[in-house]
């Protein structure tokens, strides 16, 4: 679409009677137009961010700081793009160039008023240079190079450590003609070696750092085309990133935000000929198709190694393709050459239906969002139906030569999470035992709903979030929107502090039934006071509802609350626009509301603990697997 058009659509959302336009944000999303995507950025400051959000889905609003080193204006709109394209409002708030160790490092800088659920750290080479060093002497520019980045880490350090939200720095890219000041090839070497020393030094921070995180913004400029920076720019204004770099790092950056705020897919669905092989298996037949260490057959192997590793990591896999069912899986265990295997994928609808259908029926299936979903398809077509009928579907066309495919698949961060679980390595297994379920109970037939829970034998066990289970339960609380008390997650920080203080509590809870382990599946936060426990919220997975899962869980924290010397719990809830479920959970487990609304909307609801209220289901089993508080 020409840049004219686009910016055309941009600005007929200012009007009094504006449509919303779902499409544009992945039409510009896909622009390789730095300029127009940053001008398309300056305009969506002033709009509604639903006029551009896919029917269904409710932006997530997120405070994002700048704090940058040198001048970064333009890397806000671009990042304003990059973030309601992944579903998410940012709210913006950028500080001075001349201030980046002074804001970081200082409490009670206008930053921390800000309170920003995301930090992003931006920095260039002068923040660890000397302005004048003698070329002769490295160990003297090391020693330089020590001290300053000692002040930088330290700053950052410190802001990490009082923040609320997720903090993000990344490597420093070092412009070429700095180290050619130097005569000496050998000398070259070690400024190079000195360099990645810098580096390794800021990924080790973040490392061992909560809720620190770093960008290899340096390995990712090898793929980028364009120089580091326009040095007349540099000098004039102190812009140290050429526009195409801006672009790099803001696309980066949202990806990073979209992982924060729990909203990176869980689901790729994939077409098969021309995607996950070449050539049509139809009309060519199993033996011909184009799979295995020969172009272009190695191009589509690379594509299926990369579904194969997203998987391990706990993405689904589905297929959608327009084929017949039973050469499909044929092929799917015969062929010698593939990667993929039936086993891999959780559901396969191989069939003559529209696509958009099946990607509906496969959501169905796994009871997930369609907007937690990727289709990948090289047909503009099928592309266009399913971007036209299933706005919520990020849809990524498979486009031109085939050894191009897993960069184009990987290159939005579409599954971004902060980190990966024991949960999520096994994620394909689970959900492929939820199919089982699902088949088990249409063949229940008329069984009452007692019997049918009875038969499913149901074992809960909920634990204290120790150092295996933290990471879990903060990938819940970021993941989950449907069952989420306050619509809203705790940061990492956050949760890690509460894990550890005696006043509050951190628990996991898992579930196993006849099918086999869901794993842990939820979540609460607890705030522990003498006379009463406060919820500050609760979350759990969509795959466990209608099982009376969170009743059992209740029913184990009051009954704790009760031996510690509490009367009551009370419960905090927040509506999101996306968490019925949750406020039909308070009302179902007894819970009234106590207050008005907060400001933020939050409502206080209480339950009484004596009498002893009945909650715990008969059909579950459950094991509190964490101490039980003493009284005082």
């Amino acid at each position: 679409m020409a840049v004219d058009d686009l910016l055309q659509r941009v600005r007929r959302l200012a009007g009094p009677e504006a449509a919303p336009d779902p499409a544009l944000l992945a039409e510009l999303a896909r622009s390789q137009d730095v300029t127009l995507v940053r001008e398309a950025g300056r305009h969506l400051a002033a709009l509604d961010p639903r006029l551009v959000t896919p029917p269904g889905r409710t932006p997530r609003p997120l405070r994002v700081a700048v704090v940058p080193s040198f001048t970064a204006d333009n890397v806000l709109p671009l990042l304003r793009v990059g973030l309601l394209a992944a579903g998410i409002a940012p709210e913006f708030h950028l500080t001075a160039p001349d201030q980046q160790l002074m804001a970081l490092g200082r409490p009670g800088s206008t930053l921390d008023d800000f309170a920003p659920d995301l930090t992003l750290c931006l920095a260039h080479e002068d923040v660890f240079l000397p302005r004048d060093w003698d070329p002769t002497d490295l160990a003297g520019l090391a020693a330089a190079v020590d001290e300053r980045a000692e002040r930088y880490t330290a700053a950052v350090a410190s802001f990490a450590g009082r923040a609320t939200g997720g903090v993000l720095l990344h490597t420093v890219p070092l412009p070429s003609a700095w180290p050619r000041t130097v005569t000496s090839h050998r000398s070259r070497a070690g400024i190079g070696r000195l360099w990645r020393e810098l580096n390794l030094r800021l990924l080790d921070l973040a490392e061992r750092t909560a809720s620190l995180d770093a960008l290899d913004l340096e390995t990712l400029l090898a793929d980028c085309p364009s120089p580091l920076r326009d040095e007349r720019l540099f000098r004039f204004a102190s812009m140290a990133w050429a526009p195409a770099v801006e672009r790099l790092y803001a696309q980066e950056a949202a990806g990073y935000g979209r992982a924060l705020a729990g909203l990176g897919k869980k689901c790729l669905v994939l077409d098969l000929d021309n995607t996950l092989w070449g050539g049509v298996l139809g009309d060519d037949g199993p033996e011909n198709i184009e799979i295995g260490p020969m172009y272009p057959g190695n191009a589509y192997a690379a594509v299926q190694r990369t579904a194969l590793a997203l998987r391990r990591q706990g993405v689904l896999l589905a297929v959608a393709s327009k084929n017949d069912p039973g050469l499909v899986a044929r092929v799917l265990v015969e062929h010698p050459e593939l990667v993929l295997r039936r086993d891999d994928f959780v559901s396969v609808h191989a069939n003559w239906d529209a696509k958009d259908g099946s990607i509906r029926a496969i959501a169905d299936e796994l009871n997930i969002g369609l907007d937690s979903m990727v289709f990948l398809d090289d047909s503009p077509f099928e592309c266009d139906l399913v971007r036209g009928s299933l706005p919520q579907v990020e849809v990524v066309r498979a486009a031109g030569d085939p050894a191009q495919h897993v960069n184009t698949l990987l290159s939005g961060g579409y599954f971004d999470v902060l980190d990966t679980t024991v949960t999520d390595a096994r994620r394909t297994d689970l959900y492929r035992a939820r199919v089982e379920r699902r088949e088990w109970t249409e063949r229940q037939g008329q069984a009452s709903p007692a019997d049918y829970l009875e038969g499913l034998g149901l074992e809960v066990a909920v634990r204290a979030a120790d150092a295996y289970l933290l990471p879990r339960v903060i990938q819940l609380g970021g993941r989950t929107n449907q069952f989420n008390l306050t619509g809203s997650a705790h940061a990492e920080a956050e949760t890690r502090r509460m894990a550890g203080s005696d006043e509050h509590e951190v628990l996991g809870f898992a579930v196993r039934d006849r099918f086999g382990d869901e794993g842990v599946v939820g979540a609460l936060w607890i705030a522990r006071h003498p006379d009463h426990w406060i919820v500050q919220n609760a979350v759990m997975s969509c795959r466990v509802f209608s099982r009376g899962i969170e009743f059992a869980v209740l029913a184990a924290v009051a009954d704790a609350a009760r031996a510690a010397g509490a009367t009551r719990i009370e419960a905090d809830f927040r509506d999101s626009g996306r968490n019925g479920p949750a406020a039909r959970f308070l009302a179902d487990a007894g819970f009234t509301p106590r207050d008005a609304p907060a400001a933020d909307g939050t409502v206080r609801h209480v339950l009484p603990l004596e009498p002893a209220p009945a909650l715990a289901p008969a059909w579950i089993s459950v094991r509190d697997e964490r101490p039980v508080p003493t009284e005082g």
